[in-house]
């Protein structure tokens, strides 16, 4: 009989299984015993012959091997080759269980679908079932040591009552040089085809049913049979069991207890009994001889499958279930709880607990969410709201996803792209820098484009450049002190600008003004970027700005007075993020045939903060 401890084990306790290591059935203590004493004796015959019975150059030489089979023992994958092969084992012995065949839903649809209360129903019942339970025993009889002890012959089985006179001349009629556990399965089908066309098999429905769970029987039986033809493959159980005797015949060896006054090393101690090389014998042979009970469970091991009781159980349930329950009913009456819709079964003192438990209502039940979180939101404003974001800001979801996707904030990139966005935000809520601009200069930059505060064309589908400074001292540079001038150092006299120039300019702002309102429709100027300076600014702009138009015969250039300690600190080209944020409006120069540089200047008087400019190169006008 198998050995059940399933009880003994149904709740965790300290030491629980503590309990079962004096259990001497199916233990590893009665498997591996004999074992374990050959290889202490072994050990200990050696270990005394090196001690008593060898001269002293004989033992230096055993010393020798010794450390040297100790040394190599390791390369032996033990863990490893052991620890697939029963795993491999293990899955297979399970599998082997489940192909057993079992009778319970053949004998219920029986039962249910083959009718007749009368002497010939019940004799069709009886003899399809007993068909059944012979296809069984044939097989578990091919397979399993234990039931041919109890049936060695064809005889055994006709005086056991699993088959007649009749059926064994027949059996033994069919010439084949196969396994023949499937002819009582044929006899089955051939007496369900007999009950249908008798009508006691009310349909076709119901002999299909039949047949189909007959079929699962019988493939069980097949698969019992093909486990036994097709082993672990020979060669994967040889190696297992080299590499574990090689194991241990090296340890006889190699841990063996060395003289400690020859000083070697790890050998300082002369325990004799060798604990530890006695427990890994233990548990790796030990390891083996659970791959060795469980790769045949059809065998008379405690552990293996009790197949006769089986067979016993098998016929005994199927035979009552088609012949004395059939039609047995017991009368029908009206449960407890008929008029009770919410039934409630007892609980015994031992199960009051289970009544305190709140009932399970699912993972999320409990969780408490914030009250200004649980009001819904109407989906006109949520669709408003994302019409105006998208129309506002139609690139800032993905620039902000992709500051988000950056691999760490001090990184290079991760920096870069941080330190724009926050001269982006900072420009975004700048105070408006039409306090740097006249009414008039509003109404003609008002022509190009409207509100926003990004600096010359940020926002854009154009590329804009954008150059952060920052002051040493606390007070800006005026702006009047920027000037523009060629690449290459100007002189310290051409710094100034001359004021009798400026003069000029004034009387001459009239036509200016009426050249200004003539050109206003035309086409913008081709804008020509030096080679050495910053890209040209975007066409189109919608904020007005302060412009100072400068005079130049060279090559402009951004020039600020040492006056100003102004460093370069960031200059970045970066691509356009808001259409609607405009930025610096870029206006027409007055003169057509002079050059004309333009600087924007964002009007914000905090000290010690980023300021992002935006330069434009000279504008011609053809």
């Amino acid at each position: 009989m198998t050995v059940t401890y399933t009880a003994r084990v149904a709740n965790a306790r300290f030491c629980g299984f503590s309990k079962l290591l004096l259990a001497w059935k199916g233990s590893i203590y009665k498997v591996l015993y004999k074992e374990f004493l050959a290889f202490f004796a072994m050990y200990s015959a050696i270990s005394i012959t090196y001690r008593f019975f060898l001269f002293d150059d004989q033992k230096r030489y055993f010393e020798k091997l010794a450390i040297y089979c100790n040394h190599y023992a390791s390369l032996i994958p033990m863990s490893f080759v052991l620890g697939f092969y029963v795993t491999l084992v293990v899955n297979r012995w399970w599998s082997q269980y489940t192909s057993i065949p079992l009778p319970d839903r053949l004998m219920c649809v029986l039962s249910g679908g083959l009718q007749g209360s009368d002497e010939r129903g019940r004799l069709l019942r009886r003899t399809m079932m007993r068909y059944a339970s012979l296809s069984a025993l044939l097989i578990l009889r091919s397979v399993s040591t234990a039931v041919f002890k109890r049936f060695p012959t064809v005889d055994h089985v006709v005086e056991a009552g699993f088959m007649t006179r009749e059926e064994r001349k027949k059996f033994e009629g069919l010439h084949s040089p196969y396994n023949k556990y499937w002819i009582p399965c044929v006899w089955f089908t051939n007496l369900a085809a007999l009950a249908r066309c008798e009508g006691r098999i009310k349909d076709d429905h119901t002999l299909k049913l039949l047949l189909e769970e007959l079929n699962a029987f019988r493939g069980k039986c097949s698969m019992l049979f093909h486990y036994d033809m097709i082993s672990v493959p020979l060669v994967y159980t040889q190696v297992v069991t080299l590499a574990v005797y090689s194991f241990f015949l090296v340890c006889l060896i190699g841990r063996q207890f060395l003289d400690p006054s020859q000083g070697y090393p790890g050998h300082d101690l002369d325990l004799y009994v060798p604990i530890f090389t006695l427990l890994q014998f233990f548990f790796y042979a030990g390891w083996l001889k659970v791959a060795e009970q469980l790769i045949n469970p059809f065998g008379e091991d405690d552990d293996d499958f009790e197949t006769n009781w089986l067979i016993d159980r098998n016929f005994q349930v199927s035979m009552m279930a088609v012949d004395e329950m059939y039609g047995d009913l017991p009368m029908m009456e009206r449960d407890r709880y008929w008029n009770d819709s919410n039934p409630r079964p007892p609980y015994t003192a031992a199960t009051l607990f289970v009544l305190r438990k709140p009932s399970f209502q699912g993972s999320t039940f409990d969780m408490a969410i914030p009250k200004e979180d649980m009001h819904f939101q109407p989906l006109e404003d949520i669709a408003e709201n994302l019409e105006e974001s998208g129309t506002r800001h139609p690139n800032m979801a993905l620039f902000n996803r992709l500051l988000n996707a950056a691999p760490s904030p001090t990184g290079f990139m991760g920096g870069a792209l941080r330190r724009t966005s926050a001269q982006l935000q900072r420009l975004r809520h700048s105070p408006s820098i039409d306090q740097c601009t006249s009414d008039d200069e509003d109404e003609d930059s008002g022509k190009v484009g409207k509100g926003g505060s990004l600096p010359s064309g940020l926002g854009q589908d154009t590329q804009s450049t954008v150059c952060s400074f920052r002051e040493d001292k606390s007070v800006r540079t005026p702006l009047l002190d920027v000037q523009f001038g060629p690449e290459q150092d100007r002189p310290a006299q051409h710094a100034d600008i001359d004021e009798k120039s400026d003069l000029n300019g004034a009387e001459k702002s009239d036509e200016e003004l009426h050249i200004k309102e003539e050109t206003d429709n035309d086409e913008m100027g081709e804008i020509s970027r030096s080679p050495s300076l910053l890209p040209p600014p975007p066409q189109t702009s919608t904020r007005p700005v302060s412009v100072i138009p400068v005079t130049s015969h060279h090559t402009s250039a951004f020039l600020l007075q040492p006056a100003a300690h102004s460093s370069l600190e960031h200059c970045s080209s970066q691509p356009v993020i808001n259409h609607n944020r405009a930025a610096a409006a870029v206006l027409r120069p007055p003169f057509a045939r002079n050059k004309m540089s333009y600087l924007a200047v964002p009007s914000c008087h905090e000290p010690q903060r980023f300021r992002s400019v935006s330069m434009g190169s000279e504008l011609t006008r053809p």
